[in-house]
């Protein structure tokens, strides 16, 4: 039987990002706070021997043991869905921090656009834009009301970066821009003579020094090249073990577990009452009553908590209704190589966010008048180190192993480089999460299901932003360009992004989402929903920027909750 404690202001399950700004913030108030890690406890004394590509780039040491808890995944709704048995796709984190450890820190903020996505379209170029499935929605709040939030998570990480001439600011980013190198200097000259408005990718790898409004310290980078799957020893990568998880617990009022896996969300008469963990070293079970429940687990688990525990209509696609499970996102990596015979680049060098960046195919920056898509993506030309083991780049017609391989191999290792846009998604009546009926976890739990496949809007998008990729990389000089191949269906593998969304879709009623715009839920008022997973769409960036700004909105609401109760649109 399990053991029950004592009852907390507040209970967040998972200690990344989001749990750690929700810790933060209701702590300072005053609040009692339990943050529930499933993962093991981190910290910079565990990186000082972090450059091994092996064990954590190939071998995946800080990600999810998916021996014990994995998805499973099918095309269609009639195919069998199965187990993703080792990681591919997409790498599902583990451990305190969360991704936000072994992220690579490009720190984007959704455009004005994403947030009237439907509105805005149609407005523009009338409801046939959409087409039949396609469930774009608005979010129930607009960029003016969240830039507040946004400028508030830069400051706590302190950003480095140069204006986006798409993205209004109210303040400059906290710190400046990381360096220029030849990459970034040709790519930025390419871009202007392509006529388009370059800049600097935003930094959570810090241009110098910083103390943050909480008084946590941020080092600069050592542009060592180890940044994405890879933790930083310096403190240079800005991440919640050094900002908000030890800001939560100088208050005093904040209690970290680790090692502690949340299997169910309890709630009676339309309230959260606490949760159910699981101490996964010694097996026992406890309960952690709450006041406040807080969601703030990867996007995988903040749904399928829901489903499990029975909160929250299920998606159901033939019916369209119910709304937990729906609108899951994922994202197009389209682009184009460049091989250069003569010229070497220091491209072995480098910083997870160095780089620049053109946003001029991104959103409703660009006319889609006679285009057969909505959306885009940001094309970026990053110097993000490349690793041995995992870098092979051949021109076209390279055999794919043998003696020519490995001599072009090692001749094109610094002679190569390229564009890659980030492409938006948009939801789709049978792209969803749900339970898997067959196959269960580690804890009796049922896996959560995956059903996705890549759409003509995906396929459009993808040729479109690959041929501009080419145009760009012959425009910076490449003797050979090699586009992204076109897209097919979509395959579990292999590694293509980890910019999952969407199953608890934000908005403004409870018809078309799972939680308003404070993250709350329509059918459990004191139960938040936080991260990802409340994008109703997923749009042409990386996403920790607008987790973190509605990170703390939610905690905004939270504490406003607290003292008030009742919903708070």
């Amino acid at each position: 039987m399990a053991e029950e404690l004592e009852k907390v202001d507040v209970v967040t399950v998972g200690v990344g990002w989001t749990g750690g700004i929700i810790a933060a913030e209701c702590a300072k108030e005053g609040m009692s706070v339990v943050g529930l890690e499933r993962g093991k406890g981190r910290s910079i004394d565990d990186y000082y021997m972090i450059h091994d590509e092996l064990r954590y780039a190939i071998r995946y040491d800080l990600m999810q043991d998916v021996s014990k808890e994995t998805i499973s995944f099918r095309n269609a709704p009639d195919q069998r869905a199965l187990p993703m048995r080792q990681m591919g796709s997409f790498l599902l984190g583990q451990g305190l921090g969360g991704a936000g450890v072994h992220w690579n820190g490009q720190t984007h903020r959704f455009l004005p656009y994403d947030f009237e996505i439907r509105s805005q379209t149609i407005d523009k170029y009338g409801e046939g834009k959409i087409k039949d499935g396609m469930m774009l929605q608005d979010w129930g709040i607009t960029y003016d009301e969240l830039e507040p939030y946004f400028d508030h998570f830069e400051k706590i990480c302190g950003i480095s970066g140069e204006e986006n001439p798409y993205s209004p600011r109210s303040n400059p980013y906290p710190t400046p821009p990381m360096k220029d190198t030849p990459v970034t200097d040709r790519a930025r000259q390419a871009a202007e003579n392509l006529n388009l408005k370059p800049f600097k990718t935003p930094s959570a790898n810090l241009s110098e020094q910083y103390e943050n409004p909480d008084g946590k310290t941020i080092n600069a980078c050592q542009y060592c090249a180890f940044c994405e799957r890879f933790g930083c020893e310096y403190g240079a990568k800005t991440d919640p073990t050094i900002t908000v998880i030890p800001t939560a617990q100088e208050t005093g009022n904040y209690e970290l577990r680790t090692h502690s896996n949340v299997v169910e969300v309890l709630h009676q008469d339309g309230r959260a009452t606490g949760v159910r963990y699981v101490d996964v070293l010694s097996g026992k079970e406890y309960i952690q009553p709450a006041e406040v429940v807080v969601l703030t687990s990867y996007v995988m688990n903040n749904t399928k908590l829901l489903l499990v525990s029975d909160i929250g209509t299920p998606y159901n696609p033939e019916t369209g209704r119910g709304n937990v499970g729906k609108n899951y996102c994922y994202q197009i990596n389209a682009g184009s190589t460049g091989f250069f015979e003569e010229e070497q680049f220091n491209t072995f060098m480098g910083a997870g966010s160095l780089g620049i960046c053109v946003d001029d195919y991104n959103g409703d920056n660009f006319d889609h008048a006679d285009l057969d898509f909505v959306h885009g993506g940001v094309g970026s030309v990053t110097q993000t180190g490349q690793r041995p083991i995992n870098t092979n780049p051949v021109p076209p017609g390279t055999p794919s192993w043998g003696r020519e391989f490995k001599e072009k191999s090692i001749h094109y290792f610094t002679r190569h480089l390229g564009i890659g846009f980030q492409g938006a998604s948009m939801p789709y009546r049978y792209n969803y999460l749900d339970l898997d009926p067959t196959y269960k976890d580690a804890y009796g739990v049922p896996l959560l299901r995956m059903t996705y496949n890549f759409t003509d809007q995906d396929k459009n998008l993808h040729k479109y932003l690959s041929q501009r990729a080419t145009e760009f990389v012959k425009e910076m000089g490449a003797d050979v360009a090699t586009e992204a191949e076109e897209l097919g269906d979509y395959n579990i593998v292999p590694y293509q992004t980890t910019h999952n969304t969407g199953g608890t879709p934000m908005g403004d009623n409870p018809d078309n989402s799972t939680v308003n715009n404070y993250s709350q839920m329509w059918e459990a008022e004191n139960l938040f929903v936080v991260g990802a997973s409340t994008f109703a769409h997923n749009s042409g960036y990386n996403p920790t920027g607008t987790v973190g700004a509605l990170a703390y909105r939610a905690a905004e609401g939270i504490i406003r909750y607290s003292k008030e109760g009742g919903s708070l649109v």
